[in-house]
């Protein structure tokens, strides 16, 4: 019988380093995300947690390092060494990035069903009636009903403008998706009905995903594996129950006990 070949990573990090002057922003990170996976990256501010997500989306260029994505056409490339269209266009198809202010990933001006068909006209999408179904397809996937599809994120609660932030990303079915603290700032009622319905967008799409959040409840809820950061070091990582069950390094241990004591 043929022996079962390895599953090829979908995300390879390898040493990537960022420094600002002599400050550490990572150091030396390094870690493979498979199809499917969601990997949470939590540490307090300042830890390097956003830092690192950065340069992995592209937004900062790291010291060192490489960063393999296994792409559809040509298989495992280095984004780092990409041309900036090829990244872009990167950016627009398999790659997406959840914003902790939802205003810094959408545009304000435009209505919300504009904001998802901006995204599907990016990779080629031209038929007007296409564009607005599938707008307003998105709209319910998110909990925003139909009749709002001409309203301007203006005129939305936090919440709504970040569910709708959430649909123009996903509506051209990336495969990895990049969230910085993607409940930070919202009241607790609207936190756990955002994270109920992004457990549910990444089971159904089988999408890959990494979180940065100081927030253990977030990475509980939806992360497969957990990465602890302290002054831009990995300083643990493991299955997510394991680490914050049973904490090994001191700073992880001070991070779960000051929940616990909350």
């Amino acid at each position: 019988m043929k022996p079962e070949t390895d599953p090829v990573p979908l995300l390879q990090v390898e040493g990537v380093g960022k420094r600002y002057g002599a400050r550490i922003g990572c150091a030396d990170v390094s870690f493979d995300l498979f199809p499917g996976e969601v990997m949470g990256i939590v540490g307090e501010s300042g830890s390097g947690k956003s830092t690192l997500l950065n340069c992995l989306a592209g937004h900062l260029e790291p010291d060192e390092g490489r960063v393999i994505f296994d792409t559809r056409a040509e298989g495992p490339v280095d984004t780092l060494t990409m041309s900036e269209p090829a990244r872009r266009m990167l950016g627009r198809t398999d790659w997406a990035f959840v914003h902790q202010h939802a205003r810094d990933g959408l545009r304000m001006s435009v209505s919300a069903g504009g904001n998802i068909g901006e995204r599907l006209m990016a990779v080629g999408e031209r038929h007007y009636g296409h564009i607005r179904d599938t707008a307003t397809d998105w709209l319910g996937r998110v909990e925003i009903a139909a009749d709002r599809i001409d309203d301007r994120p203006t005129a939305f609660s936090g919440g709504m403008q970040q569910r709708l932030q959430i649909a123009r990303n996903l509506v051209t079915g990336p495969r990895l998706v990049f969230m910085d603290e993607p409940t930070g700032g919202l009241d607790v009622s609207v936190q756990a009905r955002l994270l109920d319905l992004l457990r549910g967008l990444v089971r159904d799409m089988g999408l890959s995903a990494i979180i940065v959040t100081h927030d253990l409840a977030v990475v509980r809820l939806l992360a497969h594996r957990l990465m602890v950061m302290k002054d831009g070091h990995v300083v643990e990582t493991g299955l997510t129950d394991q680490v914050l069950d049973d904490p090994q390094h001191s700073y992880t241990q001070l991070l779960v006990s000051s929940v616990l004591q909350v």
